[in-house]
């Protein structure tokens, strides 16, 4: 879903999009992850957040709540609250469930409270979107989510490819209005 995200991004003129993951998080206090991950993309860093014009945040779904490596590197972003680094930037947010009502709502709706005490301005899909319509677990909203099934055997449809990629291009739409003012 990141990389449908970075193609709705990318396809509005003079936006580029730059993909970032989190590092995991061990219940064993002495792990560590690697400095760069054996495969994906890199690790995001405060530098990356400074940078964007915009912020697309994913998460799988646990319990109708983000996973734990995206909440523990949001809640080492003090910094960043405290020089207002997001203020006023827009964002979105997009996640992917086991289960079809593995509370995806619950998740974007979590994923959104710390970036609203950034300062971020929250985007959603609009129902202007048809593909909102017509599918029972390709979005919402509050953003786009898929029911990848227990052990991710369902593939995207071509509705949440839709919609995931309207939302990224919603997401480079609204970072250039805002940089032109």
């Amino acid at each position: 879903m990141a990389e449908l995200i970075a193609q709705g991004v990318e396809s509005v003129p003079g936006c580029e999009a730059r993909l970032r993951t989190v590092p995991p998080v061990s219940t064993v206090a002495e792990a560590t992850a690697p400095p760069i991950p054996n495969e994906g993309a890199p690790y995001v860093e405060p530098s990356d957040l400074e940078q964007c014009g915009g912020l697309a945040l994913g998460s799988p779904t646990r319990f109708g709540n983000m996973a734990a490596p995206l909440k523990y590197f949001l809640d080492g972003t003090s910094a960043e609250w405290l020089s207002g680094a997001l203020a006023d930037k827009p964002a979105c947010v997009f996640t992917s469930t086991g289960s079809l009502h593995g509370g995806q709502e619950a998740t974007l709706l979590s994923m959104m409270l710390p970036l609203m005490h950034h300062g971020m301005l929250m985007l959603g899909l609009p129902y202007t979107h048809p593909a909102l319509m017509t599918t029972a677990s390709g979005g919402t909203p509050y953003g786009a989510s898929h029911w990848a099934g227990a052990n991710g055997e369902r593939p995207l449809s071509e509705e949440t490819r839709a919609l995931t990629i309207a939302l990224g291009k919603r997401l480079a739409g609204a970072a250039l209005k805002l940089k032109e003012r």
